[in-house]
């Protein structure tokens, strides 16, 4: 449905992007993700025909939209800020595009009740954006951008500004309202639970190039790059040789006490057979429903002095800062990827 093809733009003698290809099929919820600054709205700007590629084609349904004025090309954005008039009551915000093509006011008014039905704003039509909680005022965003029919829907980091319970809901409510319209998203974030939790598909962006683009699931299982295990799931990183790491997320660490508290090892390796490197604890601390364990790898080799996170359920654990630790893992938890 859409395709980027070869997209670069510079501003000055700042190269924002660099020869993008992305396709987007139709119906799909793809997410572009990385940190700011890497140019995923400077993409969703000229998708939306807000800004021009120095170079590369824009497709919609085949077609190159260059030229095309952005109420001609079929997509709507819904930003951060929300953007809505306030001198407007919520129905004329919501059917303030309608009026502009001259259709006749009960059926922008249909159309208005239909939108906020849809975001689960029914009977708000009268209301003022400045009576309205933050998620409500994003909900009214959406009315406006999807009561067009658009093909596309652009949404750039559009629960950014809300609390994190309300944002939660808020995606549930996104994923909902996508699948039930059946038209394509193409959502910015640079939150990587956001983005698995959401997509079909993510495409990790990093200066101005996407580092991966596949399903979630395949995204934080098999990263490609170290950069794509850091960002996604922030895995440790623990060096293989000069070129490349093997990526173990934090939960799949495995930590015994060194003094006799689990299997002895021998020439790197467990008595399970896993690999196994010594270490000292540094840290620990309670985060996202997981106790996490930082130690230091004392082992000789090329992962010397490296950093490892190893996340253990609940908010107890026998480890202490100081303690003697042998961390491993089972290979089929661990993924290599090349260094940068």
């Amino acid at each position: 449905m859409l395709s980027l093809e070869n997209i670069t733009k510079s501003f000055g003698r700042i190269e924002v992007l660099r020869g993008l290809d992305l396709s987007v099929d139709r119906g799909e919820f793809i997410t572009l993700l990385g940190p700011s600054g890497c140019g995923k709205t400077t993409i969703l700007r000229i998708i939306a025909g807000l800004e021009t590629a120095d170079s590369g084609r824009v497709l919609m349904d085949g077609i190159d939209v260059k030229g095309l004025s952005p109420d001609k090309r079929g997509v709507n954005m819904v930003f951060q800020n929300y953007a809505l008039f306030p001198h407007m009551n919520v129905g004329q915000n919501v059917g303030y595009s309608l009026k502009l093509k001259g259709m006749a006011k009960p059926e922008i008014n249909q159309a208005v009740r239909e939108a906020l039905a849809l975001v689960r704003l029914d009977g708000f039509e009268k209301r003022s954006p400045n009576e309205l909680s933050g998620g409500q005022r994003q909900r009214v965003a959406v009315a406006r951008a999807i009561i067009n029919k658009p093909k596309a829907l652009l949404l750039d980091e559009p629960l950014g500004a809300l609390d994190l319970q309300l944002r939660r809901q808020l995606q549930v409510e996104l994923k909902r309202i996508q699948k039930q319209l059946g038209i394509s998203f193409v959502y910015i974030t640079h939150d990587q639970e956001e983005a698995l939790a959401m997509s079909d598909r993510v495409a990790v962006m990093r200066n101005g190039v996407f580092e991966q683009a596949d399903s979630a699931a395949e995204v934080y299982k098999n990263p490609k790059t170290a950069f794509v295990a850091r960002f996604v799931g922030n895995a440790n990183l623990i060096s293989q040789n000069d070129k490349e790491f093997f990526a173990v997320r934090s939960e799949n660490i495995i930590l015994t006490k060194a003094d006799g508290g689990g299997a002895p090892s021998q020439g790197g390796r467990h008595s399970s057979g896993m690999p196994c490197l010594k270490a000292v604890v540094t840290e620990k601390n309670f985060s996202g429903g997981l106790l996490r364990i930082t130690a230091v790898i004392k082992s000789e080799g090329p992962s010397f002095g490296e950093e490892i996170c190893a996340g253990i359920p609940g908010i107890d654990s026998p480890f202490e800062p100081g303690d003697d630790v042998e961390l491993g893992w089972l290979p089929a938890n661990a993924v290599t990827v090349r260094k940068e």
